[in-house]
Order: structure tokens, then sequence, then C-alpha cells
């Protein structure tokens, strides 16, 4: 679906894109990368940007297996301050959009100058709540990715690039 050559390409140009925007920035950029899919991604992007940087990692889930629940559950805060700070908030994908936007309202409740979106992964098809997405590395079809930190049931996370995998779901009764 993306191998490692394109995603470090896209990578390298989403980090010039943010370092332009942040240019004139007084404060190191806050980022917030989401644990756990979001790891691989963030350290490439944070490798590759010349602005000053903090970091920070929250974790949280709307999944069960394959499945959303429409229900977001925080497993891990973030532990630095970042109250007039300026945000970004580093994802794996964007799916339905739950997720994204219930993070973005968690962090805003911090009082942060602003909160931005950066996504390696963009799945607008699947949108349920509108969100949006200040960087996006790729956007792609309605299909399930592992690999390059997207995983399957906690595998294949380490894999160089992305797949499409084809998984069965089972129907709950």
């Amino acid at each position: 679906m993306l191998g490692a050559a394109q995603i470090r390409a896209r990578v390298r140009r989403l980090a010039r894109q943010i370092d332009e925007d942040y240019r004139d920035l007084d404060d190191p950029l806050s980022v917030i990368v989401v644990l756990k899919g979001a790891c691989f991604f963030a350290v490439d992007l944070l490798r590759c940007l010349k602005i000053p940087t903090r970091l920070d990692f929250l974790q949280a889930s709307s999944y069960k297996g394959v499945n959303s629940t429409g229900e977001v559950r925080l497993h891990k805060d973030i532990s630095m301050p970042i109250a007039g700070a300026r945000v970004l908030l580093v994802e794996d994908i964007v799916d339905t959009g739950v997720t994204a936007r219930w993070l973005i309202r968690h962090l805003e409740s911090h009082s942060p100058k602003d909160v931005k979106l950066c996504a390696l992964l963009d799945k607008p098809s699947r949108r349920l709540t509108p969100v949006t997405l200040d960087y996006t590395g790729f956007t792609v079809a309605d299909v399930f990715a592992i690999g390059y930190g997207l995983d399957f049931q906690e595998s294949h996370r380490s894999l160089p690039s992305i797949y499409e995998a084809v998984v069965e779901t089972q129907q709950q009764d």
C-alpha cells in the first residue's frame, strides 16, 4: 500500500511544512504523541524537525478488535503542562474522527494556545465526527492498514511499510 521510501519522503515533507509554520515560535512546540500506533511516525517526524520541541505521550482507545466502539477511553494522560503552549497532536490514523476529536477537546481543557492535528493516515470515508487535520501524510481508502506503527491485535507494528490487511470481523449476537 505504502512503501518505506514513500513514507520517509512524505514524513520529510510534513516536517518541512511544520518547521515553516512554526518557524517564529518563542517556545518549543509541544508534540503530543498518541500511543501506541503513532510512535514510529512521531519518532521519524521529530528527527526531521528543525524547530525546538517538547515531547509527551497519551494513550486512548475507541476500538475493540477492528471495530470502533464509539466510546473513548483515556489510558494514559500527558504529564507535562501545556497551558499557553502551541500543541501538535500526532496520530497514526484518523478514521471515524471520534478519538481525534475527543483528544483535541481533552488537550484544549489544559488551556494551550492552540492544538493542531497531524496524522500519518486519513480515512475520510469513515468519518462520523467532523475533525480538521492540519497535517496529513496520506489519504487512504476504507481498508485495514498494518505496519509502521499500525497493528492488528498488537502485531505487525514494526513492519517498515504499510500494508492492507484482510481481517475477518466477528459479528456480535
